[in-house]
């Protein structure tokens, strides 16, 4: 049975807001907007930016991106969950889950290859989380994910907090991390994990867009 849906009222939305992410009806649109969202590079610093400003900018990177996919589905009467995954220097990565016929899929704001979209087919979260294993790596070529979160339900947190807030989700950033997390492996297993070649390498360094330069 399908949840409550997410009224215009109860975002804080502007008609013209609501109207953009109403039109978002299944998970396939929403990951097909989200790519066409440039890369949000935080060139005047770090940002996790609300709805409202990504659908303003329409620029993201994955965590705002992320609540704008909740935030869809929620529209839509599905529960707006959001993923965590942790890594080891590296950065985090945040996904939207959701669930067709009792198997999982992630929504997923990236500029590289491996962190994308994930069709609904993982029996469990553990599953999902696995399927990122070999394309998470840092600039020195190892695989750096370690854990995942249970999925947090966005609308745990008002609105006004990550929908429509002017500055910035952060406090979403801080439930987050709070939230409890599972270990992927073992030390021993992390130990063992090998590095890319230089195949690999020069794959997984293609990106969807490209950094600008400041203007001088």
């Amino acid at each position: 049975m399908r949840k409550k849906r997410a009224s215009r009222e109860t975002l804080g939305l502007t008609r013209a807001e609501f109207a953009v992410l109403r039109r978002l009806r299944t998970p396939e649109r929403i990951q097909r907007f989200l790519y066409g969202l440039q890369q949000n590079f935080e060139q005047r610093g770090e940002t996790c930016n609300s709805v409202r400003t990504v659908l303003r900018e329409r620029r993201a990177h994955c965590i705002e991106g992320a609540m704008l996919a909740a935030c869809a589905l929620w529209i839509h009467g599905e529960a707006p969950l959001l993923l965590d995954f942790q890594a080891v220097h590296d950065f985090d990565h945040v996904v939207a889950v959701f669930r067709r016929n009792g198997r999982w899929g992630a929504i997923s704001k990236t500029n590289g290859i491996g962190l994308r979209w994930r069709d609904p087919v993982y029996r469990t979260l553990r599953e999902l989380a696995m399927s990122y294993l070999h394309e998470y790596y840092n600039k020195r070529d190892r695989k750096t994910l370690r854990t995942y979160s249970r999925p947090y339900d966005i609308r745990r947190m008002k609105p006004e907090r990550w929908v429509t807030a002017a500055d910035g989700a952060w406090d979403l950033v801080d439930a987050l991390e709070a939230t409890r997390h599972y270990k992927l492996m073992t030390p021993a297993q992390a130990r063992r994990l090998i590095r890319r070649d230089p195949f690999e390498r020069e794959v997984g360094n293609l990106l969807q867009y490209r950094r600008r330069k400041k203007k001088r």
